[in-house]
């Protein structure tokens, strides 16, 4: 059949019919059932994955993960890259991954966010799956942890080591995660009688340099904070090294804390207290709820899990400890006169 040879690449085609239908199937919004066609014939199956992620330290343990997963189900990963925030630009290559030989969509942060990458594909009808959308629509695939609990717990943590004047660094506006971070933070403050509004809070886009300028911010407040929750990795690294070119300690005269759990957590000094998200097992698993996915739809059986929310943990290292004490406080005679 001329348009299978076309969608698939098939020789012998002419270059006016290839056009022809080309377009056709742009208009129809029709995507080849690749799936059925790689188990049919016994072939591997063929996966794509979108990123678009500003923290490379997070992207590069995903893929690690995703292409670990690929391997060992015997799959083929296609990698590529969506730097782009245009909504059209963002459309077309959604696109162009559905109507390619792909047969399935893994879209880790912050293009799980992407309503034009998303509708595209639901019209499209192509599989994908979602890592760390908040809220996913009712019967759709998902990937996440518990962000809110996650940012709650590390702060109740630096509250319960005496911590009353903590800077908070945000995530990226448009993410869903920066707001449930935030509202973890927000909640533990609520649960000991404070306010967010009392605390030093500086907008970050989970870069290493909006890290830095953040910080630089913090430390220029008349009061300075005893304690720094970034909301990532990258930018609590890069808070530790505006602390030391600043002349001071961490976590001597500031305390730091992050939030991922990267390769960077153990490349900084001191040593990073941050939230473990398992980020290598949410591609893993990411990879195997679309592998599920597609085999209920071939063999039009009933999916038996839509949404797979990983355990985060608190990690504690050299980064975090007490506030420094301030002059003619009970706890800083205490400690003179022994």
């Amino acid at each position: 059949m001329t348009v299978s040879r076309v969608i698939n690449g098939g020789k012998n085609v002419r270059e006016a019919t290839r056009v022809k239908v080309t377009e056709a199937v742009k208009q129809l919004n029709y995507a080849p059932n690749s799936a059925a066609r790689s188990l049919a014939a016994g072939e591997p199956m063929h996966f794509g994955l979108l990123y678009a992620n500003p923290s490379a330290s997070y992207l590069s343990q995903f893929l690690i993960g995703a292409l670990h997963a690929a391997r060992h189900a015997g799959a083929h990963l296609t990698i590529e890259a969506c730097e782009s925030e245009d909504a059209g630009e963002q459309a077309e290559v959604a696109r162009r991954f559905a109507l390619s030989d792909v047969d399935g969509v893994i879209l880790p942060p912050p293009l799980s966010e992407s309503k034009p990458i998303l509708q595209e594909l639901a019209n499209l009808r192509m599989p994908f799956v979602t890592v760390a959308m908040a809220s996913p629509k009712p019967h759709s695939l998902n990937v996440r942890i518990d962000d809110r609990a996650a940012a709650e717990e590390i702060t109740r943590y630096l509250l319960c080591l005496g911590h009353r004047n903590i800077g908070f660094i945000r995530g990226h506006p448009n993410h869903i995660a920066s707001q449930d971070r935030a509202q973890g933070f927000a909640d533990a403050l609520k649960e000991a009688g404070m306010k967010v509004d009392d605390m030093a809070v500086e907008q970050g886009y989970f870069s290493y340099r909006s890290g830095i300028i953040a910080t630089e911010r913090l430390l220029k407040r008349a009061k300075r904070p005893t304690a720094i929750f970034a909301s990532n990795d990258d930018m609590a690294a890069a808070a530790i090294s505006v602390i030391h070119r600043h002349g001071m300690s961490v976590p001597q005269d500031i305390s730091v804390v992050g939030f991922d759990d990267t390769m960077l957590a153990t490349s900084v000094w001191p040593e990073l207290t941050t939230v473990k998200q398992p980020i290598a097992a949410m591609a893993e698993a990411a990879l195997d709820l679309l592998m599920a996915d597609l085999r209920s739809r071939i063999t039009k059986t009933q999916r038996k899990v839509n949404e797979r929310v990983l355990t985060h943990a608190l990690i504690i290292r050299e980064s975090s400890g007490p506030p420094p004490l301030e002059k003619g406080s009970k706890r800083r005679e205490k400690a003179a006169s022994k």
